[in-house]
């Protein structure tokens, strides 16, 4: 990643005539914000001057306390490709109170917070994630369908897979930002499609996930498609994953997984940090999986893990390990979906590694069979449990697990709370076209 001092930047966007420039920021569900200045806003944008009103934001702050500054990470500066007439460009930034202490409710403060706990222990998380979307058609009118552009499936190519050519667009584009892309292909189901780039640190994931998504929709509309993150939007096919291959690092960049001489080629650390997730599993899933439709997803047969349990090479439960070791070694995490805000997914995901590695918490040895064809007495003989199945329970174990609190601190903790509630009595009191079908004639 190319590294910017503060005169080199005004320097780069006066000779590449950049006109303006968009102040990037997330809130906490996950939605990407922003304030676009001119060029000549810039030195006041980077000596961290630009305020914004807080209180607008869903979660940050109330009204009396409302002025809040953007810090901009001049290392995340990138023009974009897609620039008209006027060139654009974008600075990711972090939250700041007024009195200049980072924002708590900032998840990006949250993820860096739990970073430099890991540091402070000697180690780097680095995350590789598997993103997953859909292309729809759009109608006359330029609204979203869930009519599909093709009949494709898992692998397929085109003449079936017709989104291929808006697939090999979004690549081109996410390469210009400084995107390296491992591989893409079609998905399992019709207009399902999968773009794979290079794992990175935890705080530079979490800026290519929101990335990838503004690129991927940009790029899309650009071919008359709706690309939606929606974990599924589809009845009876499969829904769409964010996986994360998560390993940890020593300082001098070793795998910290890594150990040639095990059984596994697993270290202590990586039985330890195994455990930790799925000790925490139940709580952090209302934060990997935010939704009422992400539990839509969290079913069996769609390749989506319920179980909680781990196994090699097996997809069936929450936790693989690929057979790639050394350098690759890696925990690969299957539950999270892409609606998702990446900053708090990968901050309660880490600190529950963490709290793995501080308590030494072991695993329990891994399955061997399909979890989707064991039997229930079998899973509760093998004392395997399940995912919450919707986003209430989901609440509810968020709820009584203070390690979570610890994870994301108390402002975050508790707006988010709030937040889910308020989505899941909104849900709770609508009648959907489900049960029109199944009980009005039959009552």
């Amino acid at each position: 990643m190319k590294k910017y001092t503060k005169e080199q930047l005004i320097e780069l966007v006066q000779k590449e005539s950049v006109e303006f420039i968009h102040l990037q920021f997330t809130d906490i569900m996950g939605v990407m914000k922003n304030i676009s200045i001119t060029c000549e806003q810039l030195e006041k944008a980077l000596d961290n001057e630009i305020m914004f009103d807080g209180s607008s934001i869903d979660g940050f702050v109330r009204i009396d306390e409302s002025d809040m500054y953007l810090r901009p990470d001049l290392d995340t500066f990138r023009i974009f490709p897609w620039s008209g007439e006027y060139k654009e460009a974008r600075l990711i930034c972090d939250v700041y109170n007024s009195d200049g202490t980072p924002f708590k409710g900032c998840p990006r403060n949250a993820l860096k917070r739990t970073v430099n706990e890991a540091k402070e222990m000697g180690y780097t998380m680095n995350v590789g994630p598997e993103c997953e979307f859909f292309l729809f058609h759009t109608d006359e009118k330029g609204e979203p369908s869930l009519n599909t552009h093709d009949n494709a499936g898992y692998f397929d190519l085109a003449p079936a897979d017709l989104g291929g050519n808006a697939r090999k667009d979004m690549i081109i584009t996410l390469k210009k930002m400084g995107f390296n892309i491992e591989a893409s292909h079609h998905e399992n189901a019709p207009g399902q499609h999968e773009i794979d780039f290079e794992y990175a640190d935890a705080v530079t994931t979490a800026d290519n996930i929101m990335t990838f998504k503004m690129v991927v929709r940009i790029v899309a509309q650009r071919h008359g498609l709706h690309a939606t993150f929606m974990p599924k939007p589809k009845n009876n096919m499969a829904g769409s994953g964010m996986h994360l291959n998560i390993s940890l690092a020593h300082l001098d960049g070793k795998n910290a997984f890594y150990d040639e001489n095990d059984k596994m080629q697993f270290t202590d650390v990586a039985y330890s940090f195994l455990g930790g997730l799925l000790t925490h599993a139940k709580a952090f899933t209302a934060i990997t999986n935010p939704t009422i439709n992400s539990y839509k997803r969290l079913v069996a047969g769609y390749e989506a893990p319920v179980m909680i349990a781990w196994a090699e090479g097996n997809r069936s439960p929450l936790i693989r390990i690929p057979s790639k070791k050394g350098a690759s070694t890696r925990i690969e995490l299957r539950s999270p979906d892409p609606s998702a805000n990446p900053y708090l997914a990968l901050a309660v995901t880490l600190k529950s590694g963490i709290d793995g590695i501080k308590n030494n918490i072991r695993p329990t040895n891994g399955v061997k069979n399909n979890l989707y064809d064991m039997e229930e007495q079998d899973l509760r003989d093998q004392g395997i449990d399940r995912l919450p199945t919707n986003l209430k329970e989901a609440l509810i174990e968020f709820s009584k697990d203070e390690f979570m609190k610890k994870a994301l601190g108390n402002h975050l903790y508790e707006r988010t709370i709030d937040a889910a509630l308020y989505e899941w009595n909104k849900y709770s009191k609508f009648v959907t076209e489900w049960e029109i079908d199944r009980y009005l004639m039959k009552f």
